[in-house]
């Protein structure tokens, strides 16, 4: 099959850009089956911040391997078991009873 360039639009930053024949080909090469909707800095600063390549928005599993966030917000309770002040990872809502980590693992077995 023969391609030809392309201009398209990114749909990031809105400028235009050209999907070259060579390109087209290593997409298809590849089994992509739809053109990239962002020109190449935008998919490469994507990229660069674990959001996927190219086709439809790829895929962040995996990416960073979950131990890029620097350190987890903690959040002020008291354990529902042994009174214990303690700290969470996450909001207590008060709908559930909170456990310091010696309860958790004991009530986990």
């Amino acid at each position: 099959m023969a391609y030809t360039d392309q201009v398209l639009t990114c749909s990031d930053c809105g400028i235009d850009f050209v999907f070259s024949a060579s390109e087209q080909e290593f997409f298809a090469q590849k089994g992509f089956t739809s053109a990239p909707k962002r020109c190449p800095s935008c998919r490469a600063q994507r990229r660069a911040s674990g959001g996927g390549g190219y086709g439809n928005g790829g895929s962040s599993y995996g990416a960073g391997g979950g131990y890029s966030r620097g350190p987890r917000e903690m959040f002020d309770a008291v354990c529902a078991r042994c009174g214990k002040d303690t700290q969470v990872p996450f909001r207590p809502t008060g709908a559930r009873p909170v456990y310091c980590s010696d309860c958790f693992r004991l009530m986990r077995g």
